[in-house]
Formats: C-alpha cells, sequence, structure tokens
C-alpha cells in the first residue's frame, strides 16, 4: 500500500522533511519497532493500549468523557489507512488530537505511514512541527 494519500498530501502541504522506511509486514508496535530497526520509545503509535494510556488522566486532561474508538469508526475516518496503521495526524483527517508529552524529548520519530509495512521517518523537531498546536499532556507511561 505504502503512504495513504492523506498522510502524504499532509506532509507535503507541511513542507517538512521525511523518509519513508519500508519494513517487513508486522501486525504490533513492538514487531514493527524490531523489523524496522528502530528504538520502541521512537514510534509515535496514535492506538491507544490499555496498559499504557491513563484513561482516567487523559479524561481529566480534556476535561470530557472518553471512550476508545472501534475500528469501525477507525476505519471510516481513516479510510485510506489499514485497520492498526493509523497515523498520529488527527488534523489530517479533520479531528482534535492530543498527543503525549514525552513525544517532545524524541530526537527521531517514526510513525506508520498508513500500512504494516511502511513508516515515516522525521526530526523531532519537525515531528513537533507538523503536531502545531495540538493539545498535550502526560498520560502514558514508559515502556
Amino acid at each position: 500500500m505504502s503512504i495513504a494519500n492523506t498522510v502524504k498530501w499532509y506532509l507535503d502541504s507541511e513542507q517538512l522533511s521525511y523518509e519513508i522506511l519500508q519494513h517487513p509486514h508486522t501486525s504490533s508496535s513492538a514487531e514493527t519497532a524490531g523489523a524496522a530497526y528502530i528504538w520502541e520509545d521512537q514510534l509515535a503509535k496514535s492506538v491507544l493500549l490499555e496498559d499504557r494510556v491513563d484513561l482516567k488522566r487523559l479524561r481529566e486532561s480534556m476535561h470530557r468523557p472518553l471512550e476508545l474508538a472501534t475500528e469501525a469508526e477507525l476505519g471510516e475516518i481513516f479510510a485510506d489507512c489499514e485497520i492498526g496503521a493509523v497515523p498520529p495526524l488527527g488534523q489530517a483527517y479533520g479531528i482534535p488530537m492530543i498527543y503525549d508529552d514525552c513525544l517532545t524529548k524524541l530526537a527521531n520519530v517514526y510513525f506508520e505511514a498508513g500500512d504494516h509495512e511502511d513508516l515515516v521517518y522525521m526530526g523531532g523537531a519537525e515531528f513537533m512541527q507538523l503536531l502545531g498546536k495540538a493539545s498535550h499532556a502526560k498520560f502514558s507511561t514508559p515502556i
């Protein structure tokens, strides 16, 4: 599949430098990091996992009730992406987003390009520019 059309359009419209890193097909973040030979904490993953995200803290940060989206809902919003390969670019898809403060410390960031075989790679400063004025808070725990 390669990079999702919306992701490519958004990255190109922001005029930030990025590369596409191909890897063998994977089905989890840990597998993706291993297959791409990167540290797992450099992978900005937009799938919310119960054991890594404190939903109570996130709800408090957002000042509203939040529930995990279903796969069907994700499929509707991220129609040009494979299930489970959602890029952390809510703004590209017209939805508000919040990112964890731990991302601000990364020198390099990798994230799903829209499938299970390609990652977008960019510098941490460029990634922070990409996130723009999205909300942020501390709500995940280290791996």
